[in-house]
């Protein structure tokens, strides 16, 4: 009896090490700006026609004009980058674009933005932006509206908003 209650005990007590080992991860902590996903659908009950992946980062009392400066090639977001991608052939901008998915990267403008369509894919930030991959440039025109902390991407009858702080960046396509 004593010989089944010290295996037993020792059984329990090897499984209860083992056990606290493995569940011992590593996570990674909440990430300061989020990533979201942004779909355009014609009608409530349609299929996606237009996905973007995309992070939000956020303001918090920084200048806009710092974290995104004028004529330098930025993200469209933060960490990796922005991908976008179309579901079927669209003319995105007043350009034909073919079906697929590109990284959309934009430099930034007073008064109009440059809008990217990059084939480069699985990229962090900007650091390997490489022009000779751009399948397309758009210009889109710049206006203001209401304050908006995180960096956001909408979709609203056939026009893609990008806005952060007062700015409102607005793309028009067809389908």
């Amino acid at each position: 009896m004593k010989k089944t209650t010290i295996l037993t005990t020792l059984a329990f007590v090897f499984v209860l090490l083992f056990s606290v080992q493995t569940n011992a991860q590593n996570f990674a902590k909440l990430d300061k700006s989020p990533l979201d996903i942004a779909y355009y659908k014609p009608t409530k009950d349609a299929a996606p026609q237009i996905k973007i992946i995309y992070s939000r980062p956020q303001l918090n009392g920084r200048d806009l004009s710092t974290l995104v400066p004028n004529g330098k090639v930025w993200r469209t977001g933060a960490n990796e980058t922005t991908e976008i991608q179309f579901f079927q052939d669209v003319t995105f901008g007043g350009k034909k674009i073919k079906a697929g998915t590109y990284s959309l990267f934009t430099i930034p403008g007073a008064t109009e933005w440059t809008i990217i369509l990059n084939s480069d894919l699985d990229a962090w930030g900007a650091y390997t932006y490489n022009e000779s991959h751009d399948v397309m440039r758009i210009q889109a025109p710049v206006t203001t509206g209401e304050p908006i902390d995180a960096f956001s991407i909408a979709f609203e009858k056939n026009t893609m908003y990008l806005a952060w702080g007062t700015l409102r960046v607005t793309i028009p396509f067809t389908e």
